[in-house]
């Protein structure tokens, strides 16, 4: 059957309709929507975005059939409006815009005007009997057409139009007379053959083709396919044309042209909201050149064509149950629509309408929780920049933590701290963070770094912590020596003032004042609603009673992950923790070297030498010094550990709380400096060479696969009994003071069976020891996280001795892949843009890869413990498109950052309507 690639708009009829936006773009089916509805629509035709697919698969040609189909088309819209393109008598003017699938508001071409040449400039005139309005319609259209079809940059035009508006000191185009917008006609013919090296053309069809090949070359242009990277458009066949009769807001004041919306797109309040300008055409408005007016102004000055917009407006939101985004034209006081579709607006907009317009009866409960764009809400969560504010941006790099910070730049931890102790609001530039950073990410307003992705150091902590963040900034050229780092030409010296848009990526010169968020009870409406829903429970990340307390003001049911070793970077604690790590090898190396030297004297007859025997007492005294300082560090820690772990049970208030024991490599804790290691030799005792010698032998070549998470419990396991001695000693401390107490150990990074049966074993026997001890009883749950390809393998034999699984994807994402996830940022790019890799795969779960060793973890658990408790507890836990994976895979929960728990609760509830579906 013959495609046809053209449908026609007009008098009352279309030929397509809103359902047809695949086809005829966003603008094309809602001009036939509006026309089947009888609202004045200027008729025309639109031409498919499978045209312009077909264009490009036909080496950029027009395919077979679409000229005559647009000749035909034209025909119809001549005969229709009484007028001819190119009849220098009666000339037909029309506009060419483009008009996608999805909405992508100025980032494609958009012609008006044409048809006009010296001849249709003088039927233009008798026709409407006003020469400056003719003049005026011929330079706007020459300007759109060396711009938009031939690649003129825009300056060439404004500086000619600015250079008149000097000379005949006015400020505004509407102030030049007919004579000098003849003569501004005449020098951008001139600058258009300079520029393109060709004559302007006058045959309007010639006009035609050449506008409409452009909108479908805007498709590509760059503009365009950032914009479609940045919100994720994918799949559309390519944009639509729409060709429609001119109608003109510039013919004198009883004319005007607007935008306008059915509510206010930035707070979601019920009043119509826009601007509008007399005597203009439609770029007049976006351009910003004369200030427009507020719409309600518009009822004074034209009140029959203000209470037919109102009307219109009303019936539109009633039609489509949503926003509208309507541009209108008012041509000798009539009233034409151009335009209309779902709005854009705010985070707290959006929440708003949704709510509202449940209340209005428009729309029903579920509609409003589908209505909202789950990571949106970030916007709600935390500070923004004033929108009004003036911003210099001057880098940009991975948008790792949304919000607005502003701060003074400094290049270390210490000095952060020293900082905001001082009251200073601070900037972290590093050229990416560590653990040890911890101190100072933790005051500091905003993170700044040259390298890492999505979910390093920086990304993960700053997101737990709810800091803005921007990661991977790799145009910054850091200099620690000179305190100063370098982008673009631009020196930021320590001490000078930036400012950080972690939900935009920005870096920005100066003060940029933010705006505070505030929840709105729409938000707290929208959110039960949610619930009522969703079958996932959410949990949050949280490794402090702070950032416990502020999940669960967000809603969340539980910690799903409780990273212990962030506790340890606490200035009161941080040097017996190295002093446990320096000492912890020595107690073994020590006491195998005591045994053997015995049992080598017990092999010598008679009396052991007085040499050996001194020998022996040395040897007996360094390990007892070393045991004595490992346990000193243990017992120290012990009661700080218990102090932390009481007060997260006590915020959470009988919800689970899993705790997962210490996981990253030892040398992470240990300093790098000089001084640093020599302030730790002094204080327990030991050279500083000796110092440095185990700092380098507990160097690794690869530490992500190291000697870390349960390894460190099987070679080191004092350390994990005193974490499950303080888990439970916390438990029933909260519990006597009757607070309801669900402890959960997870194990981490376990790849066999035997390790986790040996740690599960260490961990009840610890526990139980405690019971008896106390005379008390303690339910708790001892699980492990699954985050190495071989356990979600093995799953069936580890699911013996887990009695809960908590996928930790990130880890789990590295392995599998073989990335490192904070190297990334050097490939991963160019593999999303290539097509190799549809999404980073640390931002959003790769379900075809990763998911599968998901799936099986649960199935081969599930199979050993069909009531095994599964959740999952890595960055993707908080991404909406991965939370209904876990939805479908039947997960329990999923647990995420603090701030992305609302997020969570809302994309698990459109997760369990579209199972529905």
């Amino acid at each position: 059957m013959k495609r046809k690639y053209v449908f026609f708009f007009g008098d009352g009829h279309a030929d397509g309709n809103a359902s047809m936006k695949e086809l005829l773009g966003g603008k094309g089916a809602n001009l036939a929507e509006m026309t089947n509805l009888a609202i004045p629509v200027p008729p025309g035709f639109t031409i498919t975005t499978e045209a312009c697919n077909d264009y490009y698969n036909n080496n950029k040609s027009f395919p077979t059939g679409l000229q005559s189909e647009i000749d035909n088309n034209l025909s119809s819209l001549e005969r229709l409006m009484g007028a001819k393109l190119g009849d220098p008598k009666n000339p037909l003017l029309v506009s060419v815009r483009s008009g996608a699938a999805a909405s992508m508001p100025g980032m494609m071409d958009t012609v008006l005007n044409l048809g006009l040449n010296p001849k249709c400039v003088e039927g233009l005139i008798k026709k409407n009997n006003s020469d400056r309005f003719a003049w005026d319609a011929y330079r706007r259209f020459v300007s759109m057409f060396g711009n938009v079809v031939m690649g003129m940059q825009h300056h060439h035009f404004e500086e000619i139009l600015d250079e008149y508006k000097r000379k005949a000191c006015v400020k505004n185009d509407t102030e030049l007379t007919t004579d000098q917008l003849k003569d501004i006609c005449n020098d951008f013919i001139s600058i258009y053959k300079k520029q393109t090296k060709t004559v302007f053309p006058v045959n309007p069809k010639e006009q035609l083709r050449k506008s409409i090949i452009a909108v479908f070359e805007s498709w590509n242009n760059p503009r365009a396919i950032k914009y479609r990277e940045i919100y994720d458009i994918k799949g559309l066949s390519g944009t639509a044309v729409n060709i429609q009769a001119m109608v003109f807001g510039n013919r004198g004041n009883d004319s005007a042209t607007g935008v306008c919306f059915t509510r206010n797109p930035s707070t979601g309040e019920n009043k119509f909201y826009g601007e509008y300008l007399l005597n203009a055409q439609g770029e007049d408005v976006v351009a910003g050149i004369r200030t427009p007016e507020p719409i309600k102004t518009l009822q004074k000055r034209m009140p029959l064509v203000y209470r037919q917009l109102v009307t219109i407006k009303n019936n539109l939101e009633k039609h489509y149950k949503d926003l509208q985004d309507m541009e209108f034209t008012v041509q000798d006081k009539k009233l034409f629509m151009l335009q209309t579709r779902n709005g854009k607006r705010t985070a707290h907009a959006a929440v708003k309408i949704a709510v509202d317009m449940v209340r209005e009866k428009l729309i029903d409960k579920k509609t409003a929780i589908n209505r909202v764009i789950p990571d949106e809400l970030d916007q709600l969560l935390h500070p923004t920049f004033d929108p009004k504010a003036k911003k210099v941006v001057i880098a940009h790099g991975l948008p790792a933590s949304p919000g607005a910070a502003t701060g003074k730049v400094v290049f270390n931890a210490e000095d952060a701290e020293k900082y905001a102790a001082r009251k200073e609001p601070v900037i972290l530039v590093r050229i990416e963070t560590s653990p040890e950073d911890i101190g100072g990410m933790h005051v500091s307003k905003g993170i700044l770094t040259s390298r890492g992705g999505m979910t390093s150091h920086a990304a993960v902590v700053a997101r737990g912590m709810g800091t803005c963040c921007v990661a991977g900034c790799g145009h910054l050229h850091i200099d620690y020596n000179k305190e100063e780092f370098v982008v673009d030409g631009k020196t930021v010296k320590k001490g000078d003032y930036i400012s950080l848009d972690g939900s935009l990526g920005e870096v920005i010169l100066g003060k940029t004042p933010t705006v505070e968020p505030t929840l709105s009870g729409s938000f707290n409406t929208l959110m039960k609603w949610a619930d009522e829903y969703r079958k996932l429970k959410v949990r949050t990340n949280a490794d402090t009673p702070e950032d416990a307390k502020r999940a669960r003001s967000f809603g969340a049911e539980g910690i799903g992950l409780c990273r212990t070793e962030h506790m340890f970077f606490d200035e009161s604690r941080i040097d017996y923790v190295r002093q446990m790590i320096l000492v912890a090898g020595d107690v073994d190396n020590l006491k195998t070297a005591v045994d053997d030297l015995k049992a080598d004297l017990d092999k010598i007859p008679g009396k052991i030498p007085a040499a050996l025997e001194g020998k022996l007492k040395k040897a007996i005294k360094s390990k007892n010094k070393a045991d004595s300082l490992y346990k000193n560090a243990l017992k120290k820690l012990l009661p700080m550990q218990r102090g932390d772990f009481e007060k997260i049970f006590t915020v959470m208030k009988g919800l689970p709380v899993t705790i997962r024991l210490l996981d990253p490599p030892l040398h992470e804790f240990l300093p790098k400096e000089n001084s640093l290691l020599k302030k730790i030799a002094q204080k327990i005792g030991i050279t500083l060479s000796s110092i440095k010698e185990k700092v380098e032998n507990l160097q690794e070549v690869n530490p992500m696969l190291g000697l870390r998470g349960c390894r460190l419990g099987i070679v080191y396991p004092d350390i994990y009994k005193m974490q499950v001695q303080a888990i439970i000693e916390a438990a029933l401390s909260t519990k006597k003071k009757g607070i309801k107490v669900l402890p959960e150990i997870m194990i981490p990074l376990v790849g066999t069976v035997g390790e986790m049966e040996i740690l599960k074993s260490d961990v009840v026997e610890v526990a139980n020891t405690i019971l008896k001890k106390k005379g008390s009883e303690m339910n708790f749950k001892v699980g492990t996280m699954i985050e190495i390809p071989r356990a979600a393998l093995t799953a069936d034999q580890i699911a013996k001795h887990a009695e809960f699984f908590s996928f930790g994807t990130n880890d789990l994402t590295q392995m599998a892949f073989g990335f490192s996830r904070d190297d990334v940022g050097s490939f991963i790019p160019q593999y999303t843009q290539r097509g190799i890799l549809e999404n980073d795969p640390f931002q959003v779960l790769d379900q075809s890869g990763i998911g599968q060793l998901v799936q099986i973890g649960i199935e081969k658990g599930r199979q050993t413990r069909p009531n095994i408790k599964i959740g999952i507890c890595g960055e993707h836990g908080g991404e909406p498109s991965s939370i209904e994976f876990c939805h479908k895979n039947k997960m329990d929960y999923v647990s995420c950052s603090p701030f992305r728990v609302p997020i969570a609760r809302l994309a698990a509830a459109q997760a369990a309507m579209k199972e529905v579906k």
